[in-house]
């Protein structure tokens, strides 16, 4: 954050970031680890012809993640690094169609998340960031604009 007084803009940042992070450690705790179980996960990986490893690569990043995204450490790199992991639940579930609650998920909520997470990026940490990261420039190179 780079205002000496937080803005709009930096509190929406903040609830965007804190509820992010949120759901990746829910995710991870409740759904990969208290739910199916660590190894109930690699096994369902296993099933998709993915390495069972990445099951918990998957848990420990977005654990580890949403933590960091909470606490407002590099949150824009965090963000950026985790879409892997959304666009792996994506592909997982592109085949059930459209609703999360269908017969083993649908993709529209992997989806929101990876637009989420890239909202995230863009807007950068928001306000009682630890931690903040640098700013993205998306904007053309110097020798671009002096071209235009």
């Amino acid at each position: 954050m780079s205002h000496a007084q937080p803005t709009n803009s930096d509190y929406a940042a903040l609830l965007l970031r804190v509820s992010l992070g949120v759901m990746f450690i829910a995710h991870s705790l409740i759904l990969k680890w208290m739910t199916f179980t660590l190894a109930g996960t690699a096994q369902y990986f296993e099933s998709l012809g993915l390495p069972g490893f990445l099951a918990y690569a998957t848990f420990w990043a977005e654990l580890i993640g949403g933590i960091l995204l909470v606490l407002g450490v590099q949150s824009r790199w965090v963000a950026l690094g985790l879409l892997p992991v959304l666009f792996g639940a994506a592909w997982v579930h592109i085949g059930n169609g459209w609703v999360f609650s269908a017969q083993g998920g649908g993709w529209e909520y992997p989806v929101y998340l990876i637009i989420l997470s890239l909202a995230q990026a863009l807007l950068g940490d928001g306000a009682y960031a630890l931690k903040p990261s640098r700013s993205l420039s998306l904007s053309p190179a110097p020798a671009l604009k002096a071209a235009a």
